[in-house]
């Protein structure tokens, strides 16, 4: 075979993948706000929850976050967020994790001042996207009641967007999400003795 007809054969292959594609887009017109869920064990749940942000911000659009566990961690994207103090309000509720605190009644007390916090961002319309980062740590040690993580998500309003982010989300909201991604741990440095660097963990 030539390479024209190499071409040629290309250019009708991605003709029809085109067509394809545009049919399947001309079906999709429904918007709503979704419920995005970031769990598992491997890296970058929290980083990506902090880039969709950053797009929403670059959209112009207002973004509230809440984090219900790193509060004592300082956070090169936490501080770059909060340059767009104009659309974006960041919460800093937890206190550490868990094994640093090492006090239940604290980090209960916590995780419910920090839930309180989501839901005056999850009531208010002005929010696009709110970002619940580490709520599925506290959900997972029984700090919070799940089914009342949930109705307060289902009312928030029906354009706002949410993502939570955690290891071991529940059950229970991973049937109420729309998007659901798992973090798959291959391979991680600290494994091999090297510590959290500026830039890449924090």
């Amino acid at each position: 075979m030539t390479g024209t007809d190499l071409n040629a054969r290309h250019a009708d292959k991605k003709r029809k993948q085109k067509a394809a594609r545009d049919r399947m887009l001309a079906k999709k017109t429904q918007e709503k706000g979704l419920l995005i869920v970031h769990t598992g064990k491997g890296k970058g749940k929290t980083t990506a929850s902090m880039g969709l942000a950053l797009r929403m911000l670059g959209h112009g659009h207002k973004v509230g976050i809440v984090q219900f566990v790193k509060g004592a961690w300082t956070s090169g994207e936490r501080d770059a967020l909060t340059q767009f103090d104009d659309l974006i309000t960041v919460k800093v509720m937890g206190e550490g994790f868990t094994w640093e605190t090492q006090d239940r009644a604290r980090d209960v007390a916590a995780a419910h001042k920090a839930w309180q916090a989501a839901l005056d961002m999850l009531t208010n319309q002005s929010y696009r996207l709110v970002v619940l980062d580490e709520l599925n740590i506290v959900l997972r040690y029984d700090y919070l009641p799940t089914h009342n993580i949930l109705a307060g998500l289902a009312a928030r309003p029906p354009s706002q967007h949410v993502v939570v982010t955690g290891r071991n989300a529940p059950t229970e909201l991973i049937e109420a999400a729309d998007l659901v991604t798992e973090m798959t741990l291959v391979k991680h440095p600290f494994r091999a003795g090297i510590k959290a660097q500026q830039g890449i963990e924090f």
